[in-house]
């Protein structure tokens, strides 16, 4: 089972081509959601939306942009981590409120969203959907403060968790990183306009620059008359979420002021020295893996090849067959190369493993295609421990590595050897240190309490479910 990463954010300010560019960005994000994705524009003194469930070119076409005039815009793709997967919890949020209009798009996860929300809905708020989204919005628009940057400030004090945002009425953008900085935003230009972006690959695309990281605890508040920086937070010890550098983010991203291409080759490398094996060639489960197998190759001197064949052509939805053809899901999305396993002792590198469940049929075909020794090798330590700061991972008891030691792991996925990277090689990988970045999942140290959590996603889960 992959993991996935809820959401990608992308804004422009004083461009007169907003949507279109908007829409660039978030094709370059598409890799961090595919349930939904939407635009929002300023246009004569009006927010203009279209926000479709699906992918960005199936949500977006020359009709539907032309109708997004305006010289700014934010975008937004979705990956539902708290909140049904339905039309209503597509972003941008658009709202209506006593002082004008809002829209809202948001990466990550509000830990203490239900009790704000039980809190709304008793003082008269009434929801659309069952995002953490909303409930931000509701704080906003219930300020008292005079300005937009007050009202988005005092509103953001009140939410526990790990998330960038970004806001924007008819006047300004606002963009708002946590101060524990768990999730990625970053700022840059393209021309004269201003652009910030989940990842720097979103700039690449509009032929933007890059210029910053937006530091966490960073509100930036961008207008007509340009940039401006507040700190309005208690500061934080800065704890990133590692996963970006693993997995989450594209190769040819700036995440946290790290090459994540770089970051990959050296997670490969220095899995080799501390897991050699003796094979004759190493393939990853594409494609989050590939530069990792590349470095375990690079370093190890056992040659590198395609072991597996990933299809990137599977749609939202097909049709499965009945039981008669096992393993289905696995199948359809790999394909070994028989001609390159065959008699092969073979290094199979992955970066996590989360249930087992996929990764156990992926060996299973690798085996069938003649591969004569399995060595599985994987680019994090075991993942012992649930994600609560906007990463869909199971609860404790779903992670095998919960349950089940490294030999017993190595049994049920049927390989000849496995052998996880280390908490301190992943670290030293991602040039950091053990308060360098959130490591939650490994060790079970949360910087944020998520006590509260257990119970929102209970309610909202059996709220969707309602609503469905």
């Amino acid at each position: 089972m992959p993991m996935r990463d809820e959401c990608g954010v992308f804004a422009i300010w004083g461009h007169p081509d907003a949507a279109r560019l908007t829409y660039l960005g978030l094709y370059s994000l598409q890799h961090r959601g595919q349930e939904s994705a939407g635009i929002s524009t300023v246009s004569e003194g009006s927010i203009l939306t279209h926000v479709a469930m699906g992918l960005v070119p199936e949500v977006f076409n020359s009709t539907n942009i032309s109708n997004l005039p305006g010289h700014c815009a934010i975008g937004h793709v979705r990956y539902s981590t708290t909140g049904s997967s339905h039309i209503c919890n597509a972003q941008p949020l658009v709202r209506n409120y006593a002082r004008g209009q809002i829209a809202f798009a948001f990466n990550g996860n509000i830990v203490n969203a239900f009790e704000l929300r039980q809190c709304l809905e008793e003082s008269g708020s009434i929801f659309q959907g069952t995002s953490d989204s909303e409930v931000i919005v509701h704080l906003v628009a219930r300020q008292k403060e005079e300005s937009f940057l007050e009202r988005v400030s005092e509103a953001i004090k009140k939410c526990s968790g790990a998330y960038s945002a970004l806001f924007m009425n008819q006047k300004e953008i606002i963009a708002v990183r946590d101060p524990f900085g768990f999730r990625p935003l970053c700022l840059g230009r393209v021309g004269g306009a201003w652009l910030v972006a989940s990842e720097t690959c979103a700039f690449d695309i509009v032929e933007g620059e890059y210029i910053r990281e937006i530091h966490p605890g960073e509100v930036v508040r961008i207008s007509d008359q340009g940039i401006e920086s507040f700190y309005p937070f208690k500061e934080e010890k800065h704890r990133p979420c590692i996963f970006e550098l693993v997995y989450f983010a594209r190769p040819d991203s700036l995440v946290f002021d790290r090459d994540v291409n770089e970051v990959r080759h050296r997670l490969g490398q220095r899995l080799a020295m501390e897991a050699p094996a003796d094979a004759d060639l190493v393939f990853a489960v594409p494609d989050s893996s590939n530069l990792v197998a590349l470095g375990f190759s690079q370093q190890s001197g056992i040659p590198f090849d395609f072991g597996l064949m990933r299809n990137h052509y599977i749609g939202r939805t097909f049709i499965e067959p009945e039981q008669s053809i096992r393993d289905f899901g696995a199948k359809i999305k790999y394909s070994p190369l028989r001609s390159t396993l065959k008699g092969k002792r073979v290094v199979v590198v992955d970066d996590s493993i989360v249930r087992g469940t996929t990764l156990r049929k992926i060996v299973k075909m690798i085996r069938k295609a003649g591969a004569a020794e399995i060595h599985m090798r994987i680019a994090s330590p075991p993942i012992r421990y649930g994600c609560f700061y906007g990463i869909d991972m199971p609860s404790n008891s779903g992670l095998i590595a919960n349950t089940h030691n490294p030999e017993e792991i190595r049994r049920h996925v049927r390989v000849d050897s496995l052998h996880y990277l280390s908490v301190e090689g992943l670290l030293e990988s991602c040039y950091g240190s053990m308060d360098s970045y959130c490591t939650a999942c490994f060790t079970g140290q949360y910087p944020i309490d998520f006590s509260q959590l257990h119970e929102t996603k209970f309610a909202l889960e059996n709220r969707a479910l309602v609503e469905v």
